[in-house]
This record gives structure tokens, C-alpha cells and sequence, in this order.
């Protein structure tokens, strides 16, 4: 039988690089402040990749209010 996959499947530290993370998180603030609160992505309050980063970089899930704390240090209170 299959293991049913979850958000919290393979959840573990360190599947990107402190490097690899800092960069795309540098990478989503220039976009965010150089187009207004987009990229090619779409809009950066509803954006899928800050919690994805975080996923893959520390390990953890971030639950709504700790992911708005965490937009607000990455992108400012635009």
C-alpha cells in the first residue's frame, strides 16, 4: 500500500542550502520592491514560495500568522 502523502512528508532541515535560501529569499524581495508587490509568479502576500523556502530550508511548516510575521520581515509592510 502507498504512504499517503502530507505537507509533512519528508519534513527534515537542510534540503536547500543556507546559500541557495538566502538567495531566493533576496531574489523574492528585489522582485517584490522593483514590481510593486509581484513577480511572474503572481501577488507576493499570496505567493507559495516564502512558506516553500522555509519547507525546504529549515524544516518547517509555517502556519498563517508566523508566515505573515515572516512576509513582513522578508518584504516590509508595503
Amino acid at each position: 500500500m502507498k504512504k499517503k502523502i502530507t505537507c509533512e512528508t519528508g519534513l527534515e532541515k537542510g534540503i536547500i542550502g543556507k546559500e541557495v535560501f538566502d538567495r531566493e529569499i533576496g531574489l523574492c524581495r528585489e522582485l517584490n520592491k522593483e514590481n510593486g508587490g509581484k513577480c511572474g509568479w503572481g501577488s507576493c502576500d499570496k505567493c507559495g514560495a516564502i512558506p516553500l523556502l522555509y519547507k525546504l530550508h529549515k524544516g518547517v511548516l509555517l502556519e498563517e500568522e508566523e508566515l505573515n510575521e515572516i512576509r513582513k520581515s522578508v518584504f516590509g509592510e508595503n
